[in-house]
């Protein structure tokens, strides 16, 4: 499918409900082929405690917009507003909050994959 026709198909399935989810083997799969960036919102202290998904970069959710704004001279290189971002916490919550933020600094396509043990309940990988 044309990027133009999946980037619309997200802005719907973004609305009203806001972000959507997909589902954590989809995650592995999208990240793994490099058509997906993979963001972890926790705190250090989490992921010092239980490591991150494998690829996945770490963005605290108090430094998300600093980080991931695309008028922020702190913008992660890593990021572009066209390219696909799945973001996770430790059960959902936060990264929904995050991923309704991404949307909101222009994101085309943004999703949730819930929590790291639903990445890990896939067979996606941790490091350490």
């Amino acid at each position: 499918m044309p990027r133009k026709a999946l980037s619309m198909l997200s802005f719907l399935s973004q609305k009203p409900g806001g972000p959507a989810r997909m589902a954590a083997h989809d995650a592995i799969s999208r990240s793994g082929a490099g058509e997906l960036v993979v963001i972890d919102v926790r705190e250090g202290a989490e992921v010092a405690a239980s490591g991150k998904a494998s690829g996945a970069l770490h963005v605290p959710l108090a430094v998300l917009r600093m980080k991931c704004d695309p008028a922020s001279p702190e913008c992660l290189a890593e990021l572009s507003v066209e390219t696909p971002v799945a973001l996770y916490c430790a059960s959902g919550g936060r990264s929904q909050m995050a991923a309704q933020m991404l949307a909101g600094l222009g994101y085309l396509e943004v999703y949730n994959i819930g929590g790291l043990g639903d990445w890990q309940a896939a067979g996606g990988a941790i490091t350490r």
